[in-house]
């Protein structure tokens, strides 16, 4: 059992790296890592930065300690001997669950791919940025693999190749800037971008793909970075990002960059995977994966199933900004009303503007007060004991259905901030911690074993998806920060590729020059939907949002829910009225 550090001395660097993981000022010993407005994916890159600076925490301590006192006093130092048996880190894969979602898409993915746009130091010489890539791809296996019968094939065979068999020097293309002006910087990166996507081939193990905008030894350059959606996510990239930066720092100093490897290899997390599907204790939630996609509510008048319409259709976006002053009592006060989470937040107010715009189309009638979501997840589950993926790349994304039942609830008062916004809430989240390993069975089940795949294959997929993809720092003029004027592509997919939902939202929290902003993009087939309808939706949704932060203010809104204590069979109604007695005692 690896020894404690010092108390006083964890303190100091939690302190310091709350602040920086959560981008605030400062943070105190008693501060709250939730309630600063952390959520499970910077839980990870907080895991991963304490390990680097000599405290080794998991996921679960951050979320469940939550203090900067009591994380210090739960932090363990690194063990110092290598593991008697490593793990896989190379050869031949099983497909993990969301490769075989990819997969069943059924359309082109070669170029599907994210990508992200970094500032480089001024005066950058092109043998330092290949010797960077260089590191990062011998370090982080997934940026390795390959797809040796291509991606049309129908069955996919990933093969990780070792440390040297993908060379940065022939993925990285050189474009001198330097009579560039920074306005003209992200339209010409664009260009560039368009023409690098179209190189990426899985059947050949080109999984990444590097554009520099060269502009001299006086101005900062960008580089681009594309890698396929195969071996990348949102966690995936911050990783990178301060992979970046440790190369950059050790060669500044003379010195070979050598990251951190993961803790636990790509490879073996997907074998880890195949096992959990085939346990008993897996196996057993078969049954109610199937209850929760028994009937998609509202299969006319509301969201609809993708399965249920024509092929043919155009797939329509837009983006929305919710204001710094709705937003950050939002994701930061909101959340602590039940002690709940940022996702329990948003999709409250999701689940409350389907049903509100539901009924406005005249439908709903007959739907219970019901909605059906697929929810994604960052995935990194620690199914076993010793699982660290919080320095692994790759793509973990899970995907399962959540059925909302919200009953007879009074939308007009919940758009008011009324007392239906609470019980709503209270609901929601209930809902979301009834969901065992935060869904990561629903993929294990579906793609992974063979008993229990055909039936929930037949049960079709909920017609609207929403993913929160967590907070992003705001850019600053650091070298290896984003650059401004590029968006950071979450999903740019082939022309062709099936939706997998008549609706999806990607949202995410954004530090701007005004502050924290959460945006969201909207993507439908235009044959389920007019735009003018899904716009509505969207502006519904707002509207929620701004109810829960603004009822999350009034005093007297919070409480608990039976998820937050031990006594088996209370019941939410049990708890509001021993809040109440105890009300009426003080």
């Amino acid at each position: 059992m690896p020894d404690a550090p010092s108390t006083a001395t964890a303190e100091d660097t939690l302190r310091a790296l709350f602040a920086e993981v959560l981008g605030v000022p400062e943070a105190g010993p008693d501060d709250s890592f939730t309630g600063l407005g952390g959520d499970s994916i910077l839980a990870i890159q907080l895991v991963s930065r304490a390990r680097l600076a000599g405290l080794v925490l998991s996921t679960r301590d951050v979320l469940r300690k939550d203090t900067v006192r009591a994380l210090a006093a739960a932090a363990r130092e690194p063990e110092r001997t290598a593991p008697a048996d490593p793990p896989q880190r190379t050869g031949r894969i099983t497909p993990t669950p969301i490769m075989h979602w990819l997969r069943e898409l059924g359309g082109p993915v070669d170029t599907y791919h994210q990508s992200l746009v970094v500032r480089t130091p001024a005066g950058l010489q092109q043998d330092a940025l290949e010797t960077i890539l260089q590191a990062l791809l011998d370090t982080h296996d997934a940026l390795r693999l390959r797809l040796p019968s291509g991606t049309a094939s129908a069955v996919w065979e990933p093969v990780i190749e070792p440390p040297g068999a993908v060379a940065a020097a022939g993925l990285l293309v050189r474009t001198d800037a330097r009579d560039v002006d920074d306005a003209a910087l992200p339209e010409m990166m664009k260009r560039h971008i368009a023409v690098a996507r179209g190189l990426l081939a899985p059947q050949n193990g080109v999984m990444v793909r590097a554009v520099w905008l060269d502009r001299g030894p006086a101005r900062q350059g960008r580089l681009a970075l594309l890698v396929h959606h195969l071996v990348v996510d949102g966690v995936s990239w911050r990783i990178l990002q301060d992979d970046l930066v440790t190369c950059w720092e050790a060669l500044s100093r003379g010195e070979e960059p050598r990251p951190e490897p993961a803790r636990t290899p790509f490879a073996h997390w997907s074998a880890v995977l195949a096992t959990e599907a085939g346990r008993g204790r897996r196996m057993a939630e078969a049954g109610a994966w199937q209850e929760t996609l028994r009937t998609d509510p509202a299969p006319l008048g509301g969201i609809c199933a993708l399965d249920r319409l024509a092929p043919e259709r155009a797939e329509c976006t837009f983006t929305v900004t919710l204001p710094s002053e709705v937003t950050v009592p939002l994701l930061t006060g909101a959340p602590s009303l039940v002690n709940g989470t940022v996702n329990d937040v948003l999709l409250t107010g999701l689940a409350l503007a389907v049903l509100a715009w539901r009924r406005g189309q005249g439908g709903g009638a007959d739907d219970g007060g019901a909605v059906l979501v697929d929810l994604e997840g960052h995935g990194r589950e620690e199914l076993t004991e010793g699982l660290d993926l919080s320095r692994t790349v790759g793509w973990f994304t899970s995907v399962y259905p959540v059925r909302f039942a919200l009953g007879a609830v009074d939308t007009d008062d919940a758009r008011s901030g009324g007392a239906a916004v609470g019980a709503a809430l209270r609901q929601v989240k209930e809902a979301l911690r009834a969901v065992p390993d935060k869904g990561i069975g629903h993929g294990l089940l579906r793609h992974l074993n063979s008993l229990t795949g055909p039936g929930l294959a037949a049960r079709g997929i909920p017609g609207i998806g929403f993913n929160y993809l967590g907070r992003f720092p705001m850019g600053d003029e650091a070298d290896w920060a984003a650059a401004p004027g590029h968006d950071f592509a979450l999903d740019s997919a082939d022309e062709g590729l099936p939706m997998a939902h008549a609706v999806e939202v990607n949202s995410a929290a954004h530090e701007g020059p005004g502050g924290l902003v959460l945006t969201a993009t909207w993507t439908w087939a235009d044959n389920a939907y007019r735009a003018e309808q899904v716009r509505a939706l969207a502006d519904e949704w707002f509207a929620m949002l701004t109810a829960v932060a603004a009822h999350a203010q009034r005093p007297g809104t919070g409480g608990p829910t039976p998820s937050d204590v031990s006594l088996s069979g209370i019941s939410q109604a049990d708890l509001d009225d021993f809040a109440s007695q105890l009300g009426e005692l003080l």
